[in-house]
Order: C-alpha cells, then structure tokens, then sequence
C-alpha cells in the first residue's frame, strides 16, 4: 500500500457464494489478500463446498457450478487456517461492511469461531466510492451532460434532464439495446426458469420454489402447508401481482 499508513495487518477479502442473504448463504469461494505494515503480503484462495446445491442464478454470476465444489473441502475444514490468516488484522473490501462481514462472521460462529468484528476495524471501499462519487442526478448531468445541473430537484428541471441523460447514455454505450423492449429485459433480467415477472419464484425440478430470502429454495406447495403465515405476510407487502397471483393459488391448494 503506498498512500495508507498501516499500523497494524489489513486482510482484503471476497466471497461468491450460493445467495445475497447474509443471514443464510453459503460461501462457495474466498479469496483474501493480508497485506502487514511492512508492505509483506499473504494470499489465500479456497473453494469451498457449500454442503448445499448452489442455485443457477447464482454460478450464472460467478460461475462456480456444483461440480466445481464436489470435491472442495467444507468451510470448517478452512477455518482454522483462514481465522489464522485473519489473526490481528483489519479489515477490507468491496461492499464488505453489508454482505461479506455478517455472511463470513456467521459462517466462522457456526463451527464454533468467532471473527471478533467488534475489534477490528472495517474499510469498505465501496462506501468511500460512493461518498466520493455521488450517484444522484445532478452527477449524472455532470458526467454525461458536462454541465452543472440548473435547477436541481425542481421537477420539470429533473425530468428534461433525465430525458437528455437517457439520450447521451445510448450513445456513450453501443451495447445497450437500442428498442424499449429490449433495454426493460437489459435492466431487469430474470432467471430463466423465473415464473413471475421479477423471478420471486423459479421452477426446480418441476416445483415451484422461493427465489428469495430465508426461504430461498424451499417449495411454495410446502410452505403453504407448513408456514400459512409467512404467505399471508407476502400478500400484505408490495409484491408484484403475479407473484402475489402464485402465493394465492398455494394457499388455495392449487400449486
């Protein structure tokens, strides 16, 4: 590191893993970078298997299949080497704070580890980019427009502004689909075996499953029959109206 001052050891590190919910997915694969005060390094790289198949949406992202972890050790069979690895260092990533940290910690306390988080410090790279770079719309006229937005957060400055920005973003990236149709499903991708429009729900071997959250992979038919109440409150938030169409049919018994 030539612009920070280390006082102590700081471990960059990532994850792929099965899902996007700390609280429950599996790692699938960590990389981690420990750079020491006086500039030395250690690198780690594991593949883990994650004791669960890894969902297709996902290995489409990292591309890690379950057949590319069948023979990988499990997380607690890397832990005490990792835990080690991490010994007296901070740490850093890329959108660590809200994904990678809670997922890692969770994982080390299931086999009997604790990550001690509360004594080390985090620095989230992506949260220094984004108070760096602000995302709003005033920036974007800066960037694609080159000129300083007049008139900001009054409405008709707003949206002729957005007009223009969506005009010059077509221009700037010949990749993005030229027609509306086409430049929706860019920005919305679904799951190929996604059966409502924001792929709430997918087909597993002809089931219908959960695609999201604590129940992520679990059959509609089941929980409609174990868990009522968790369908019940899907119908009460703001769920698009297929999905909530799918959920209504469980809990009639025609899933």
């Amino acid at each position: 590191m030539r612009h920070l001052r280390l006082d102590r050891p700081l471990a960059f590190f990532d994850l792929e893993t099965t899902g996007t919910d700390p609280s429950r997915d599996k790692i699938v694969e960590i990389a981690v970078v420990r750079v020491d005060p006086d500039g030395s390094r250690r690198t780690l790289r594991h593949r883990i298997n994650p004791g669960r198949p890894i969902p297709k949406e996902a290995s489409a992202i990292h591309g890690i299949t379950d057949a590319d972890v069948r023979e990988a050790p499990a997380f607690g069979a890397i832990a005490r080497e990792l835990l080690d690895l991490l010994a007296d260092a901070d740490l850093s990533g890329f959108n660590v704070r809200r994904f990678d940290v809670p997922l890692l910690e969770r994982e080390f306390r299931e086999c009997g580890y604790d990550l001690a988080v509360t004594t080390r410090r985090v620095i989230d790279v992506m949260t220094i980019f984004h108070r760096k770079e602000p995302r709003d719309l005033s920036a974007a006229v800066r960037f694609f427009l080159e000129r300083d937005h007049a008139g900001a957060h009054g409405a008709a400055a707003d949206i002729e502004a957005t007009v223009e920005i969506l005009d010059a973003q077509l221009a700037r990236y010949e990749d993005l689909p030229r027609d509306v149709a086409a430049l929706h499903e860019w920005l919305h991708p679904q799951p190929p075996d996604a059966v409502d429009r924001q792929g709430k729900f997918i087909v597993r071997e002809g089931e219908v499953v959960f695609a999201f959250g604590k129940l992520r992979g679990r059959p509609l038919r089941e929980v409609a029959r174990l868990e009522r109440d968790y369908l019940e409150w899907i119908l009460r938030q703001d769920f698009p109206e297929d999905a909530r169409a799918l959920v209504e049919r469980a809990l009639r018994g025609e899933a």
